[in-house]
């Protein structure tokens, strides 16, 4: 049977911590069990292994990385050593322009009424 190092494969959880995209290993852990991390189109659990070639897609505070692994490490490591171990085609973040207005109620304003509901919603597009 083959050992890890000799098929260059490590868990999803650990990988995603040691390339910098969660800022600690139980983050990694957490998105995976949450369904947020997806490993060649699949759901991931955190002791799912992934090698060179496998697509990680990580949804992290609304926002998708998809990166394919080009090399796998067990270690953190710094950033520059980090971004050589994945391939980055997640698509450019949309530009500020085209976030969504979010209505701002004043603190203590207390619940939106009837009227203040239906010109969020139209806001909103709903």
């Amino acid at each position: 049977m083959a050992s890890d190092e000799e098929t260059g494969t490590v868990r999803v959880d650990s990988w995603i911590w040691s390339v910098r995209l969660t800022k600690t290993r139980s983050q990694a852990a957490t998105a995976c069990r949450a369904g947020h991390v997806r490993v060649n189109g699949e759901r991931a659990k955190p002791a799912q292994t992934v090698g060179p070639g496998d697509e990680v897609r990580l949804r992290l505070a609304g926002h998708e990385r998809i990166v394919v692994v080009s090399r796998t490490i067990r270690k953190r490591v710094g950033a520059p050593v980090a971004a050589e171990c994945y391939v980055d085609n997640s698509p450019p973040p949309p530009p500020p322009t085209a976030l969504a207005a979010v209505p701002v109620r004043d603190r203590g304003a207390g619940r939106p009424t009837k009227r203040d509901r239906r010109e969020l919603e139209r806001l909103q597009g709903l």
